[in-house]
């Protein structure tokens, strides 16, 4: 294991097609045990990272590593450490529910066949239901079960909640809670989502991108405790810029809203100072601080 037991690492990666950059030299790293959620809007380069680590896509420059090894190179034992769902949930939507476990019990030496049937029972699936006549929400479910039984030691989900209804989010929020505190060893995650809500219950650290950077990386218990929300009025028609303010909006009329990592005092006195009066300070959730980091548009 590489020093500080760091187990998914990227590392100056540059990432074009064509003319267009999705990113510039980005480098994080995701640590054993920690729930790592990336943010970020559509076109951001949430997949396109999640390719690249998985060996699927080769970066333009720069190296992405996994356990040390390699990504465009992972060794076998390394790949069977891994458990992946990308969009669209499951591949081989031609196989019913038995024959997919057998089929992809092969590839595992650490595989868990009463997990898999476990969440199957509990959807009451028939074991001879093909996957393509499943809904959304059940393939899901589904590939979930069969991730489980994998027992990786990796998990990397790719929008986790898509197309899925409050009860399946629900279920697969908790199950994926469960599997975070299981094992022996420590179980790392890399998620991402568009439903915050369900990415905010599960993380430790969250990363959010914006259009070719990465805005912020931190533990989520720090950046809902550092990041504020603050309403004030001002007659300005532009707000002078400031980097204690991010992204400050006209609401409507004179009313005003920013979002600060800077002392509270600190941004106080600074809305004082420009003449405006302040209205609030607050606390924000994930989901507020995923806008008012990225902005609304």
């Amino acid at each position: 294991m590489p020093a500080n037991n760091i187990v998914v690492e990227c590392d100056k990666v540059t990432q074009r097609f064509g003319s267009r950059t999705i990113y510039s030299d980005l480098s994080f790293a995701i640590e054993e045990g920690q729930t790592l959620g990336l943010l970020g809007k559509n076109g951001t380069g949430k997949t396109t990272i999640i390719n690249i680590l998985n060996g699927y896509l080769r970066p333009t420059s720069g190296t992405c590593r996994i356990w040390g090894e390699d990504s465009s190179s992972l060794s076998p034992q390394t790949k069977a450490r891994i458990g992946l769902q990308l969009e669209g949930h499951i591949q081989h939507s031609y196989f019913d529910v038995r024959q997919i476990e057998k089929f992809y019990s092969r590839f595992f030496d650490r595989w868990n066949s009463d997990a898999y049937y476990n969440l199957i029972s509990r959807l009451r699936i028939a074991p001879k239901q093909k996957i393509s006549t499943m809904s959304c929400g059940q393939r899901s479910q589904v590939a979930l079960g069969l991730i489980m039984a994998q027992d990786p030691d990796l998990l990397v989900l790719d929008d986790f909640s898509m197309g899925l209804d409050p009860g399946y989010r629900r279920l697969f929020v908790e199950k994926l809670q469960d599997f975070a505190a299981s094992g022996s060893t420590p179980k790392t995650l890399f998620l991402t989502s568009h439903i915050i809500q369900d990415m905010e219950k599960i993380i430790t650290h969250c990363m959010i991108f914006d259009y070719g950077r990465v805005i912020c990386h931190m533990p989520i218990g720090q950046l809902l405790d550092t990041l504020h929300r603050y309403t004030f009025t001002s007659d300005l028609d532009r707000m002078p810029f400031d980097c204690r303010l991010i992204n400050p909006e006209r609401q409507h009329e004179n009313l005003w809203e920013a979002y600060s990592f800077e002392p509270t005092t600190d941004v106080e006195y600074y809305i004082k100072n420009i003449g405006a009066n302040l209205v609030s300070c607050s606390n924000v959730s994930l989901h507020d601080a995923f806008i008012g980091l990225t902005g609304k548009y």
